[in-house]
């Protein structure tokens, strides 16, 4: 790939976007791009830490599995997102796996080079501790769910989250998922079953809240998912 295409795809990037010619140049010099098929993983759980990504096209899936190998989602990533994020801060080994969850296509930098950039260009590492407070927040934000509500309120809290993060208006109340979830992969988000998942969103179904379809899941009125948190 030529340099002015892998220069565009990192003015893409979220933590690019505000980097001068001189600055995307550098990063340019020690960047390169590969895409990757559905399925495959661009690292496991464990194996040793030495690249961080950028996605450009796709969607990579992050998660963990235990010593029964059962899968936990820490998060589904998408276009402009990077990790991953404890890379240039924690030596050692990769904390989650990273599988691809259609054709995607990332940058690949290594661990040592990028961490060079953050020391020559410290507004960076800036846009970057703001990403990682994001995560964060997120991150503190499911464990208050967790605590707080029941599996039933869990499940509408994710699909709340889920519409800030892949929803598309469509011009009235209604909300799209532009992204695809099975139901066993929203149970893997939150830590619960495919049944509970599906007991819960055909319960909404009931209350016209959602609708599902071949092509995913449609909120009908985010507002009135959320009043219908406030009763569980």
């Amino acid at each position: 790939m030529s340099s002015n295409p892998i220069k565009q795809i990192l003015r893409n990037v979220s933590l690019f976007k505000e980097l001068t010619d001189s600055e995307l140049q550098t990063m340019m010099d020690i960047a390169h791009t590969k895409t990757f098929l559905p399925g495959k993983h661009v690292f496991m759980q464990g194996d040793p830490l030495e690249r961080v990504f950028f996605i450009h096209q796709g969607k990579v899936k992050i998660y963990k599995t235990d010593i029964h190998g059962k899968e936990q989602i820490v998060s589904v990533l998408q276009k402009g997102d990077m990790f991953p994020h404890t890379g240039f801060f924690k030596k050692g080994t990769y904390p989650a796996h990273a599988e691809m969850m259609e054709e995607t296509t990332l940058i690949i930098i290594k661990v040592k080079d990028f961490e060079y950039l953050l020391l020559t260009y410290p507004e960076m590492a800036v846009k970057l501790f703001r990403i990682m407070g994001d995560k964060i927040v997120d991150l503190q934000n499911r464990l208050e769910e967790q605590i707080l509500h029941n599996t039933y309120g869990q499940v509408i809290m994710l699909l709340i989250r889920l519409s800030k993060s892949y929803g598309k208006n469509l011009g009235d109340t209604r909300v799209k998922l532009t992204s695809h979830f099975t139901n066993r992969e929203l149970a893997n988000m939150i830590g619960t079953s495919r049944e509970t998942v599906s007991r819960t969103i055909n319960a909404l179904k009931k209350q016209n809240l959602v609708e599902t379809g071949d092509d995913g899941l449609l909120i009908i009125d985010p507002d009135a998912l959320q009043d219908e948190l406030l009763d569980v």
